[in-house]
């Protein structure tokens, strides 16, 4: 099967190098060998988040932070946030674990803006609070930092949780910075590592919380990962040893780029992709509020995105359709994060405009 670079908005294009990590011998997760391995990769995350909260991986996608949420922070009610399908999804999951859940629903393209959320919440008794930072199905980037200082400073009893999937590892996130109890990511997307791990940040309110709620589940008790690290640096259940290497020396190469360099980067991408779809097409997020590891630009031409994958294939490229029934055709995304630079994003943008003959 010929490669073609991926510029979906995960899984991401990772580097050989990296992928290579998989392929050394497994260890006893409970062995000595593990417990240095898996204190590296602890270390490193905190390190690269500049933060002093509580840091985990567990052996799944970061779906399962959505569960961990429902099922660990909501006494009595959770607040979702609502702006596409990603953040659909953390309001139905939050539902499907029989929680009381209020949606703040907000147009497909439009940002959640913090006076919507502190209007929502000066209407009735939350202790939750859900929200995406980076909306993948939009592109729309909201503004978490603005929205965790206003709960903050009015609620500090309420968790704020967000979902920081297509997002962390490319954007600047500071967990303290954005007053967040939880944040979480996968491996797949910024962070350029194959899926299968997931990543989050959670401060010592959210263990307390965890604490006084009842029916955590097993895979999906916070306690249980935050105990098993506290006594023996190592995870309740089995875990993804291979993937564990690779994202240990993916670590160690984004800290030798830095987090704010990372992120101007990122930013850089980001420019150049939202300049040229504003010249040849226009970008579905309000101005102001779109993201910088992921466009999602509206086909205002109307022209044929599965037939331009299949010429892009030809030239070892793939980009991604818009996401489900309301924005499939009517809107394009391409997915520029991870390891991914400025040269390639325009190398790419050059083949769209031939194919296209734009």
């Amino acid at each position: 099967m010929s490669h073609k670079k991926l510029w979906i908005p995960g899984p991401t294009e990772p580097d050989k190098d990296v992928l290579l990590q998989q392929a050394k011998w497994l260890i006893g997760h409970r062995a000595p060998e593990y417990t240095k391995l898996y204190e590296s990769v602890i270390g490193q995350l905190k390190e690269f988040f500049q933060t002093k909260q509580n840091v985990a991986t567990i052996t799944s996608s970061g779906t399962i932070w959505m569960d961990i949420i429902a099922r660990n922070f909501v006494k009595k009610k959770a607040l979702a946030g609502v702006c596409g399908a990603f953040s659909k999804r953390m309001y139905q999951t939050i539902q499907a674990c029989d929680k009381d859940v209020d949606l703040l629903d907000v147009e497909w393209g439009k940002a959640i803006k913090p006076e919507a959320v502190m209007e929502a919440l000066s209407k009735d008794d939350y202790d939750t609070v859900a929200i995406v930072h980076n909306e993948t199905s939009t592109g729309v980037r909201n503004p978490i930092a603005d929205i965790g200082k206003a709960i903050k400073a009015e609620y500090p009893h309420i968790i704020f949780a967000v979902d920081a999937v297509s997002s962390a590892g490319g954007d600047y996130i500071v967990p303290e910075e954005m007053n967040t109890d939880l944040l979480f990511t996968s491996t797949q997307k910024c962070f350029a590592l194959p899926p299968g791990l997931s990543i989050a940040c959670y401060s010592d309110a959210a263990v307390q919380r965890a604490e006084e709620v009842t029916n955590r589940g097993y895979y999906t008790d916070l306690l249980a990962h935050h105990k098993d690290w506290e006594k023996r640096h190592q995870n309740p259940t089995t875990p993804n040893i291979s993937l564990l290497y690779a994202l240990d020396y993916q670590l160690g190469r984004m800290l030798k780029e830095g987090p704010r360099a990372r992120y101007e980067r990122h930013a850089e991408m980001a420019k150049i992709t939202q300049e040229w779809a504003n010249k040849h097409f226009a970008m579905f997020p309000e101005k102001g509020y779109e993201s910088i590891t992921v466009s999602t630009i509206a086909n205002t031409k109307e022209l044929d995105v599965p037939a331009l994958n299949k010429e892009l294939a030809k030239a070892g490229h793939m980009i991604a359709n818009g996401y489900g029934a309301a924005l499939k055709n009517k809107t394009f995304r391409i997915g520029h994060m991870g390891e991914h630079t400025p040269y390639d994003v325009k190398a790419l943008l050059h083949v769209i405009e031939e194919i296209w003959e734009l």
